[in-house]
């Protein structure tokens, strides 16, 4: 896979991911899930850079531990939200239940 490709699918990615995550109103899971496309097409981009210059340091593993360290914390948060208010729903945290 050539450089042009893997950093075009990154941006692209990241595009896409910014645009999920700014149309998300309803349900914070949707946000959670655009926030991981954004982390993953980020690593993408970081990747294909390093790869070009020849430094495929730990670099990129720090990055993918840090992304799943911010998978998990939104889980949680997920979760206890649901336990709490009953649904993930951003109106029902407008309102004042939380």
């Amino acid at each position: 896979m050539s450089f042009v490709s893997l950093l075009g699918v990154g941006v692209i990615g990241v595009m896409l991911g910014c645009i999920c995550l700014v149309s998300q109103r309803k349900s914070l899971f949707g946000v959670l899930l655009s926030m991981e496309v954004f982390t993953l097409a980020v690593y993408v981009v970081i990747f294909s850079e390093l790869w070009v210059l020849g430094e495929l340091s730990s670099l990129c593993l720090i990055f993918l531990t840090f992304g799943v360290c911010e998978a998990a914390l939104g889980l949680s948060v997920l979760v206890s939200l649901v336990r709490g208010v009953g649904s993930d729903y951003v109106s029902g945290l407008v309102s004042g239940h939380f």
